[in-house]
């Protein structure tokens, strides 16, 4: 009886831990969000005041971020009023530029020396961060790991409860 008490113990803890988010940067979650600073803006510097921010770092060479593009894409047009997206690409202006699909409809900047990416110590991509008005992190992680993606869904809840 120990022994199967034991072990139901060791499952309950186990899964409670897998249920945690993983997340490849380090946690700004309910902080102030680090100034965003870029190299080089490659549309107009978006205005940002009163809005919810995306920023999405990414790569042109990464298939999950370019699989993101599109949803970001998304995000921006039926959220217009009130949030502001951002790509962040560590690589060059050329290289960014040469990407033709898929087509990125949101603003967009290049650091290539990595600064911000660094501050957030991002180690896998795509890594995005929701900050709220306030300049506070509401949301943060691979849009994509399974039971925390980031949606439409998610995105509304945050909108609605600011």
């Amino acid at each position: 009886m120990k022994r199967i008490l034991f072990v139901l113990s060791v499952l309950t803890v186990t899964y409670s831990y897998s249920q945690e988010k993983k997340i490849w940067a380090k946690s700004f979650m309910n902080k102030k969000a680090p100034e965003i600073v870029v190299e080089k803006w490659l549309t107009d510097k978006p205005e940002t005041q009163g809005k919810f921010i995306l920023i999405d770092f990414w790569a042109t060479w990464c298939g999950p971020c370019k699989k993101a593009i599109p949803e970001l894409n998304v995000f921006q047009k039926k959220f217009i009023d009130s949030l502001v997206v951002i790509g962040i690409s560590d690589e060059t202006k050329a290289k960014v530029k040469k990407m033709k699909t898929p087509k990125i409809e949101y603003y967009s900047a290049i650091d290539t020396r990595k600064k911000l990416k660094e501050v957030y110590e991002v180690q896998g991509i795509p890594h995005c961060v929701i900050i709220n008005p306030d300049g506070v992190v509401v949301w943060e992680g691979w849009p994509h790991l399974k039971g925390f993606e980031l949606n439409e869904e998610v995105i509304r809840k945050l909108l609605n409860s600011y």
